[in-house]
């Protein structure tokens, strides 16, 4: 005859994977390599740095002598700005890199108006092309 009483280990199996299938999520979710709150941090760190990126390179390219230099060039000083949200991180940390070097060169005296000017228009040619090759 055949029993339907459940033998020891069967209850013990059963019992074992439901602990392993049910235990893990709630043991998982409290194990975060970095918290969230670290990471609201680096993130918030990261934006105010690309609008810190942004806004060097924007007064940059906006003075007078910007707009007077890429005009002369032939480019258009309105669409070298709008361009200036769609470059990257990484190539908006290097474009205000050198537009802060460029601006302490000249007020320290190392360069005149004219390297100014040249230096302005290569930013401007380099802004539109990176935008141009995506």
């Amino acid at each position: 005859m055949v029993s339907f009483l459940p033998r020891p280990i069967e209850v013990l199996a059963a019992t074992l994977l439901t602990v392993i299938y049910a235990a893990p999520g709630p043991l998982m979710a409290q194990s975060h390599v970095v918290s969230p709150a670290e990471v609201q941090k680096q993130v918030l760190a990261a934006s105010q740095t690309r609008q810190h990126n942004e806004d060097m390179v924007r007064q940059f390219v906006s003075s007078p002598q910007a707009a007077k230099a890429i005009k002369a060039a032939g480019m258009d000083p309105g669409r070298v700005n709008a361009a200036v949200p769609t470059l990257s991180d990484q190539e908006l940390s290097q474009i205000a890199a050198r537009a802060e070097k460029t601006q302490a060169d000249f007020a320290a005296g190392n360069i005149d108006n004219h390297d100014l000017l040249l230096i302005l228009v290569a930013v401007a040619v380099l802004i539109l092309l990176i935008v141009a090759v995506r």
